[in-house]
């Protein structure tokens, strides 16, 4: 008998050290992977917004409204976007959220606010998109611990060049790639002009023509966080690659004084749209905080924009510390996308 359970607790501590290895080896390349996308299957995405001081209620209440629009869909896929203080107050925002969907499934990054058709949302606000259908996939990756925490420009240029470039590499060679891929979201808190060698990383592995869009985490102390499966990171970039039998159409303007703000928002989605051959399904904006802050009303800006997009595609819309897309630089050597500040970067769906 003492044989017998000597056997059986060595096969017991045996297992127990095979899963703690391969739970290791998780939490090293942290990656997510939704079922494949099925050709002609459905595909549903909704935007739903909640502002209200309890960091928790904002979250529950943006998620249960994104729940019902998307009615009998499960999403496959939660991009969070939330302007909230401090770091408490941005885990509660994720605990509301993940109240009603899992938090395998939800992803996103900490702003300046965001705006949707219902209009702008700064302070105390959560955003988010749905995804799902069987007509569209994602994966998804996390690389933590960049090393570029306290790192400048200014003294630190060519080690911020180099790790970063390391990073974006190491991130997208992670990601489950299929025939179907579309286009890559990058989340990552890199702030501009850090975010182009992120950038450059990521085009080593997914090629300087393949459409990538994205934006940089809130740079104030204490708000840098980007959200993977309803953890908090940060010093860390994550990437989401949407793949499915939809088509893809960037465009991307820089601006720096109100009325250019408001004008050039309007000729980028003017330019994605008509870029679009197919039915327009979602349009996604990753804008800068820099040029919200050049408005004497921001609302005018998100008018320009519906005065072009209608009012009936869902609009993802978030404000940066740095955005990914099509830059609007005299002289840049021409990529599908760059990373860069002072842009608002348009990115259009359809089918």
């Amino acid at each position: 008998m003492r044989n017998k359970i000597s056997q059986s607790n060595t096969f017991a501590v045996l297992s127990y050290i095979i899963c703690v290895m391969l739970f290791a080896g998780c939490a090293v390349n942290e990656t997510y992977v939704s079922s494949d996308a099925k050709s002609g299957g459905s595909i549903v995405t909704s935007v739903a917004s909640s502002q209200n001081a309890d960091p928790f209620q904002a979250g529950k209440q943006a998620a249960e409204t994104l729940r019902e629009q998307m009615g009998q869909v499960q999403p496959h896929t939660v991009v969070l976007t939330e302007c909230f203080e401090d770091e408490a107050q941005k885990r509660r925002v994720l605990k509301g959220v993940c109240a009603v969907f899992p938090k395998d499934i939800v992803f996103g990054f900490s702003t300046y606010g965001s705006f949707a058709q219902e209009g702008c949302l700064d302070l105390d606000s959560v955003s988010l998109l749905g995804i799902g259908g069987r007509g569209i996939a994602t994966a998804a990756a996390l690389r933590r611990n960049l090393g570029i925490a306290g790192l400048t420009m200014e003294e630190n240029e060519d080690e911020l060049s180099r790790r970063l470039r390391t990073g974006g590499a190491e991130l997208t060679d992670r990601l489950y790639r299929g025939p179907d891929d579309r286009l890559l979201l990058i989340m990552a808190d890199a702030h501009s002009p850090k975010n182009q060698f992120l950038l450059e990383g990521a085009q080593e592995v997914m090629g300087r023509d393949f459409p990538i869009t994205g934006g940089s985490a809130n740079k104030n102390a204490g708000q840098t966080f980007i959200y993977f499966q309803g953890q908090m990171y940060s010093d860390s970039a994550i990437a989401l690659l949407l793949s499915g039998d939809f088509d893809v159409s960037l465009s991307g303007r820089q601006a720096r004084e109100n009325a250019k703000v408001i004008s050039s928002a309007a000729e980028s989605a003017a330019e994605a749209l008509n870029g679009m051959k197919s039915k327009p399904f979602s349009v996604l904006a990753f804008n800068c905080a820099g040029r919200k802050g050049k408005l004497n009303n921001i609302a005018d800006e998100l008018a320009a924009i519906k005065s072009v997009i209608g009012n009936d595609i869902p609009l993802f819309g978030a404000y940066c510390a740095g955005e990914i897309g099509p830059a609007d630089v005299a002289g840049k050597e021409t990529t599908v996308s760059s990373g860069v500040g002072w842009h608002v970067m348009f990115t259009v769906l359809g089918r």
